[in-house]
């Protein structure tokens, strides 16, 4: 097991849709340290045995390859472990829920990993005493687990009015009593201003800092492109636009796109943030040279026009264009380009 002390920055696999492939996740192992990052927590929300069917255990094989990631993000000294989002466990929480999860902790156990994540994101939460009912299931996996840092997702985890659209008023003074609750130890998600936040300064955060009594821990929707409007966009530029005070923080994670590979260069704009660096030539290495010199120029396109913006005909003869080079980089340009990822709604209800 990494120690897992000090500021995390890196990635949370925690978008919706098309899921990232078990070698995608095991190259990450080595990405991240290039990138200058040190963290990785595997959330996807379209893995069932973390969220709708959490009582479940994984299959075999699946169990099977966390275990391996675990195993390989610890070789390369990256902190690995796993967002667990038991779904709605608050509205009953009885002898019967507590022992089943109890057991799914327990088995999170085995994996040895350094950190672990309770994610109350994105559920129903206007309950008077909602603060109060995650608080106490956080505390019996702060008792149960053998985690060293133990990370939470608040259901309101944003100024953002959408939430409050979307899972109902949030119960009055939720944020300070969550701060009051938590140990100080435990480390708590935070987007920004906004659920996918343009630009984060320290004037975003101080109000957060100051409810919760702590630092947070940026969860970023940067460069995360799973929902209706950015599926439609790539977002393949270095993370800008964060100007905040490391006092105001314990750590900064990005949410990547559903394309792992070509969340590479936005990723890269993370560790200098904190005085890291970006191995020279990592780029280029990693998407292959020809893709990456044709995607620096693309780039803007992607991310400005987007599908609709490019419209059918110039995609189709980008996506040719891009299936002439190799890898598997050129590969998910062209399969965004064809319309792979767009956006089923259909996945917010696995």
């Amino acid at each position: 097991m990494t120690a897992a002390t000090g500021f995390l920055t890196g990635v949370i696999e925690g978008f919706y849709g098309r899921p990232w492939s078990h070698a995608t996740r095991l190259a990450y192992a080595d990405y991240l340290p290039e990138l200058g990052l040190n963290s990785y927590l595997y959330c996807p929300k379209a893995d069932p045995y973390l969220r709708k069917q959490w009582q479940l255990d994984w299959p075999a094989a699946q169990w099977a390859e966390l275990g391996e990631l675990a195993t390989a993000h610890a070789a390369k000294g990256v902190h690995f472990g796993v967002g667990l989002s038991p779904f709605a466990l608050y509205n009953d929480y009885g002898p019967d829920a507590r022992a089943m999860l109890q057991n799914k902790i327990e088995k999170l156990n085995r994996l040895d990993a350094p950190l672990l994540a309770i994610l109350f994101d994105d559920m129903p939460g206007a309950i008077t005493d909602l603060a109060l009912r995650q608080a106490d299931i956080v505390a019996d996996v702060r008792t149960w687990s053998n985690a060293e840092r133990l990370l939470v997702c608040p259901t309101y985890y944003s100024d953002d009015p959408v939430l409050a659209t979307y899972f109902g008023a949030m119960p009055e003074g939720y944020w300070r009593q969550m701060g009051e609750y938590l140990d100080d130890a435990i480390d708590i998600f935070w987007t920004g201003p906004r659920v996918c936040s343009e630009s984060i300064v320290g004037g975003d955060l101080a109000g957060i800092c100051e409810a919760l009594g702590r630092p947070v821990v940026l969860w970023d929707n940067y460069p995360v492109n799973d929902g209706a409007a950015r599926s439609n966009h790539l977002y393949c530029q270095p993370l800008t636009d964060r100007v905040i005070d490391s006092g105001q923080l314990r750590g900064h994670f990005c949410n990547p796109m559903n394309q792992a590979l070509l969340s590479l260069p936005a990723l890269a704009g993370l560790a200098p943030l904190y005085g890291g660096q970006v191995a020279p030539g990592f780029l280029e290495a990693a998407l292959g040279g020809a893709t990456w010199a044709q995607l620096s120029r693309d780039a803007v396109d992607f991310r400005e026009l987007g599908l609709s913006g490019l419209g059918p005909q110039r995609c189709a003869e980008m996506a040719a264009s891009y299936d002439m080079l190799p890898g598997d980089a050129a590969a998910e340009v062209a399969g965004w380009l064809r319309g792979e990822y767009t956006f089923d709604p259909a996945c917010l209800t696995d």
